[in-house]
């Protein structure tokens, strides 16, 4: 299992070589001018992400979300900012895969984060119940 695994740690690089040298024969510069905007794409959303991150964080506290969420979202974007950094097709895609997997928001129904009281309907929603009295 081991070897498997060196084996294709190894065979990623080469093959990721390999793809480039037969671009460059087939588009001349023009990869390069590819992996330069890729590289500032992926460095954009870096930056981005880090902006991004506090504002996530507490508007997932204040909506009484899970900010773990939150953080894996933030974490991929950031994997997949670095993946694009990284020069060549294969990461890109990888990278691309990672940026169009969606963040299930919804929560399971059983594990609403309302209380019990609020999660419940009135029977006649136009009646207010309360107390009063006349002052005079």
């Amino acid at each position: 299992m081991r070897l498997l695994f060196l084996l294709i740690l190894l065979a990623f690089p080469i093959a990721e070589i390999w793809i480039l040298v037969s671009l460059m024969h087939l588009y001349g510069w023009w990869v390069v001018l590819y992996l330069i905007a890729i590289a500032f794409l992926g460095l954009q959303l870096i930056r981005d992400e880090k902006i991004l991150f506090s504002g996530r964080m507490m508007q997932s506290l204040v909506q009484g979300g899970n900010p773990m969420k939150a953080m894996f979202g933030s974490a991929r974007n950031i994997f997949a900012g670095i993946l694009l950094i990284i020069p060549g097709v294969m990461t890109d895609l990888i990278a691309a895969g990672l940026l169009l997997i969606p963040i299930n928001n919804a929560e399971p129904k059983g594990s609403q984060n309302q209380p019990h009281y609020q999660s419940e309907k009135a029977a006649n929603d136009d009646a207010i119940e309360g107390e009063f009295h006349r002052e005079d």
